[in-house]
């Protein structure tokens, strides 16, 4: 699966999940918004959003990433 596609894919699961508050997927997509702009590493953006919550440890294995 491509980066283009997982990207797309959390997206979608952070937008779907309840396990999130509004201010927590707000800060979650500003993150994945620019890490893409400026182009950094995957494992950085990972890294961001770990910090915001363990639920993308979930998402991270559920879409193959880790």
């Amino acid at each position: 699966m491509s980066l283009h596609k997982h990207i797309e894919n959390l997206k979608e699961k952070i937008s779907n999940t309840s396990e999130l508050n509004d201010s927590q997927k707000s800060d979650s997509m500003k993150r994945i918004e620019e890490w893409a702009l400026e182009d950094k590493a995957f494992g950085i953006l990972e890294n961001e959003l770990l910090k915001i919550s363990l639920f993308f440890e979930e998402v991270f294995s559920e879409l193959g990433i880790k």
